[in-house]
């Protein structure tokens, strides 16, 4: 990643997710409850963040789990995890994000950064194509669209739940 001068403090890298899970828990809630919020504001209720460790640690080890981390001064300020696979459709070697987060506190152009790293990365791995989902903030499709990606499809939720 190329440093500008108001980057200079930031580092963007892989991190095994399994490894490093304890320092950015804490990042990882403050996302959730921001997701959970979000969706709650549009009257879909998700459960309380109780991840399922064992899959995740398994996925991270087995490297078809990606974790980029941005640290500010070492410092853990936002993420991303991203799945490699294979289409089940056409068999072509794909990416789909799980998460894409920075603290609020950071969000001056570096998710911007992250994106371009994690992109550049997926390239170099030879992924045909990446998928990308805005949930806890939408206006982030709006920066999304301008670095290229298409939107071509609208997630919909329908909730077995009582409301």
């Amino acid at each position: 990643m190329k440093q500008h001068q108001r980057f200079e403090n930031y580092s963007i890298a892989i991190e095994r997710g399994d490894i490093n899970y304890k320092e950015l828990e804490p990042l990882y809630r403050r996302h959730y409850k921001q997701m959970q919020d979000r969706l709650k504001s549009d009257g879909v209720t998700v459960g309380d963040y109780k991840p399922r460790l064992d899959e995740y640690f398994k996925a991270f080890a087995g490297g078809w789990l990606i974790n980029y981390v941005v640290r500010f001064k070492g410092e853990p300020v936002g993420y991303s995890n991203v799945y490699l696979t294979n289409d089940m459709h056409n068999g072509e070697f794909i990416a789909q994000e799980d998460t894409v987060f920075v603290d609020p506190a950071h969000r001056c152009g570096i998710g911007r950064h992250l994106v371009k790293h994690i992109l550049n990365d997926l390239r170099q791995r030879g992924v045909i194509r990446a998928n990308i989902t805005a949930v806890t903030d939408l206006r982030t499709g709006k920066i999304w669209k301008r670095m290229g990606f298409k939107e071509v499809a609208a997630l919909m939720t329908y909730e077995f739940r009582e409301a």
